[in-house]
């Protein structure tokens, strides 16, 4: 089965692999129109033989595999990719945990629902992890996720680009009222290596109450980004403090806006091995990030109790530009954020669904 569906993919698609193999760390543009209506269907029912934590489970760090049980998940859709923060895309929970499905498709709240049944027939597809760093300090896990496989060997998982795979594995079950996020406190928050099988809010929607800013941003800039991303030459990390940053990711105008103003000029061209190549205000650096500019995705750092909450946002996104509360940002006021709570390296990384995912208590 393998050998045939990598076959169909082959010949079905050929794309570069900065097109296949986004990350989640780097999202990209999303298409957020209205498709023509699809085609009637009719829900399914299937049987389901593990839940999403039983399935977690299955998965060791740093050791992704193909599925080759005849194993049946279910979960309701958790998110919607219309406002462009989530790419290619779509959670779903059940009563234990939330996965990530990589669909290989944009638009997908035209087909998916937030609160309808979706089935997932695991065998043949791939479980594997994205996030993971296996530093005892500094390190810990990430997300499990259902993909395919990556045959370039870089990430766990790739999309599932092929229609005909999408339909072979993914059911729409019957339309449902959207998920009710629940309210969790610091006490329920995942720790270190925490992952959907030890967590059940791991990738699930959920309400964060009281948080405060933390006076911090982390973002990377690439001076060009048709080089290697990985070159230090090529990286600037803006992070530890604002940067002058209000709003919750920037758009390629206003990193623009940002460059022209002077604000990073400061900022070395590097990183932490590697910080030689001069500061962004030198006048070819300076040039290059102005010519090769592209939206920017940004986390901003917030407080819950003493825990750090990176909510992190797309520059793709249609509210990347809008600016958070000046209030907010002062620390007079604070924010309840609904979205899904997902882990990066060991640490809490948040996702709006939408701008309506922010509420500032007065």
């Amino acid at each position: 089965m393998k050998r045939i569906y990598n076959i169909l993919l082959a010949a079905a698609i050929i794309l570069p692999s900065s097109v296949l193999l986004n990350s989640c760390d780097e999202f990209t543009p999303v298409f957020t129109g209205k498709y023509p209506e699809p085609e009637s269907w009719e829900p399914v029912t299937m049987e389901v033989t593990h839940t999403i934590q039983e399935l977690a489970a299955m998965y060791t760090p740093g050791q992704e595999f193909e599925i080759e049980d005849d194993i049946v998940i279910a979960g309701k859709v958790s998110t919607s990719d219309q406002a462009g923060n989530f790419y290619r895309s779509l959670y779903i929970q059940d009563e234990t945990g939330g996965i990530e499905l990589k669909m290989g498709k944009t638009g997908l709240y035209n087909e998916y629902k937030p609160g309808q049944t979706v089935y997932v027939s695991c065998k043949g597809l791939w479980l594997g992890m994205y996030g993971y760093d296996e530093d005892d300090r500094y390190g810990g896990s990430g997300m499990v996720q259902l993909g395919y496989e990556d045959p370039t060997g870089e990430y766990e998982t790739s999309y599932i680009e092929v229609q005909y795979l999408i339909d072979s594995h993914i059911y729409r079950g019957e339309e449902g009222d959207p998920i009710e996020p629940v309210v969790i406190t610091e006490s329920d928050l995942p720790g270190q290596w925490d992952t959907q099988a030890t967590n059940k809010y791991v990738g699930t929607l959920v309400t964060l109450q009281n948080l405060t800013y933390g006076n911090e941003i982390f973002t990377l800039l690439y001076v060009n980004p048709n080089l290697e991303h990985k070159a230090s030459s090529n990286r600037v990390f803006l992070s530890d403090e604002t940067h002058n940053v209000t709003t919750w990711a920037m758009s390629e105008q206003k990193v623009k806006e940002h460059l022209e103003n002077g604000d990073w000029d400061d900022v070395n061209v590097g990183n932490a091995n590697d910080y030689t190549h001069g500061t962004v205000g030198d006048p070819e650096n300076k040039a290059n990030l102005l010519r090769y500019a592209t939206p920017a995705n940004v986390s901003q750092y917030f407080y819950m109790g003493d825990r750090d909450i990176q909510i992190r946002t797309s520059g793709y996104c249609r509210f990347a530009d809008l600016e958070i509360d000046p209030a907010v940002l002062s620390g007079e006021k604070t924010i309840n954020a609904t979205g899904i709570l997902t882990m990066y390296q060991g640490s809490v990384q948040f996702i709006l669904l939408d701008q309506n995912g922010i509420v500032v208590n007065e």
